[in-house]
């Protein structure tokens, strides 16, 4: 089983690159299905979950050719079967996004349930209730989402309760091909929609309002393949900014996008670090030996992202001062906060809500890591910590962060490592 270790006490400094975005990545190759031509998709990050999607389309007949630079170039003309197996999806939650796509383009799907992190309920009746709105018949039998469409999908009104950005993905695919306009109120605002919808635009389709909580997308009899490059991964982004705030140090992150981090840095910028941004890049510069207490909520884009939530706990709990950190969006996603407790956190859960009373240092300890995010923190925490961190279960960061190893050695992170352990018979 993979470790890794993380030796605290050095500050942060240098450049490097953002990769591109996972969460933007996924939407798109699932899109792949709906063109009757190759579409290119260019700047991929070389992670677990891309894999698995790439795997997932290989499995139905998909042709998928991979270039050394992290281009993709897939192509549905040969497509055997429309089966999302379980062996495949069992890891990864936005499998779920094949199935619009599939129901548009081929009248027919079989999407084994989705698995993923273990942070609660990600529902899929929103998916299954969208579908069944422009005319599928849809059921589970056996662990799989069985549906199918006599003739094309139709155009419809579809009202998300809550905002959901992988059922707002979903809506977008289907509607593409669909009969007529379909209309999502409450629709996923985040930036990775926007990147998908331009993409579908790049293949044809018609989307207005795609940023906004009304989207509206008129069907068209076909779309056709692309090039497109995926958007710089802003959660990647906002950690490593979190993480020199926590070090201290001068970093500079090229190939970003930080106008989708405002909520993140707004809040970084009140821990005390300086932060200068370009079109393409943001730089942070942390003097303070602590950053300064900061208290947040999650919520949908353009509030303080979910995804994010993690890695300011870990922050919080070296501050100056107390904070408050409740999330909104996903239940039971707090499970780093008792990890982080041995290391010496002073954080108490109530309720949604971590308080967190932050100390001068934590101590490096054996911790383990429960979903990608968690991870994220823990390595963060690793690096402030007074000693030697080992993150057991590891396999959960390279699901969303590119080279992670390398790119903080790049910025000075002291003897971080993979530890491969023989595992017991």
């Amino acid at each position: 089983m993979d470790k890794l270790l993380i030796r605290g006490g050095a500050p942060l400094n240098g450049e490097i690159y953002a990769s591109g975005a996972k969460n933007s990545a996924l939407p798109i190759l699932a899109a792949s299905l709906l063109a009757d031509s190759p579409l290119k998709v260019g700047n991929l990050p070389h992670l677990n979950d891309v894999t698995t999607m790439l795997e997932l389309l290989g499995s139905m007949g998909v042709d998928v050719m991979l270039s050394d630079e992290m281009e993709v170039q897939v192509d549905t003309s040969n497509i055997q079967n429309l089966n999302a197996r379980y062996e495949l999806v069992k890891t990864m939650r936005a499998s779920i996004l094949v199935l619009g796509p599939l129901l548009a383009r081929f009248q027919q799907a079989s999407v084994a349930l989705p698995g993923g992190c273990a942070i609660g309920s990600r529902p899929v009746n929103l998916h299954i209730e969208a579908m069944r709105a422009m005319g599928a018949e849809v059921s589970i039998v056996d662990g799989n989402i069985k549906a199918k469409v006599d003739g094309r999908l139709k155009g419809a009104k579809i009202i998300f309760e809550p905002v959901s950005v992988t059922g707002t993905e979903n809506v977008i695919m289907a509607a593409s091909l669909a009969e007529g306009i379909t209309t999502i109120e409450n629709a996923a605002r985040e930036p990775e929609v926007i990147d998908l919808a331009n993409c579908l635009i790049e293949m044809g389709a018609n989307i207005k309002g795609a940023g906004t909580d009304i989207i509206t997308i008129e069907g068209v009899d076909r779309l056709e393949g692309a090039t497109f490059s995926v958007m710089p991964d802003r959660v990647e982004v906002g950690t490593y900014l979190t993480a020199v705030a926590m070090t201290g140090g001068l970093v500079k992150i090229k190939s970003a996008k930080p106008q989708y981090l405002s909520s993140v840095i707004l809040k970084l910028e009140g821990c005390g670090a300086i932060i200068n941004q370009g079109e393409d890049w943001v730089e942070i510069k942390m003097d303070a030996s602590r950053p300064q207490a900061t208290s947040l909520t999650t919520g949908p884009y353009p509030s303080f992202p979910t995804d994010m939530q993690a890695q300011f706990v870990s922050l919080n709990s070296i501050a100056k001062g107390n904070s408050t950190v409740t999330e909104t969006v996903f239940e039971n996603r707090f499970m780093h906060v008792q990890e982080i407790a041995r290391m010496g956190g002073n954080i108490t859960l109530k309720g949604n809500t971590a308080v967190i009373e932050g100390i001068d240092k934590l101590k490096g300890a054996p911790v383990m890591a429960t979903d990608l995010r968690a991870s994220a923190s823990l390595v963060l925490a690793g690096l402030v910590a007074e000693g030697d961190t080992t993150i057991d279960r590891i396999y959960h960061i390279d699901r969303g962060y590119e080279r992670i190893e390398e790119k903080l050695k790049i910025l000075g992170a002291v003897s971080y490592t993979h530890l491969t352990l023989p595992t017991k018979a």
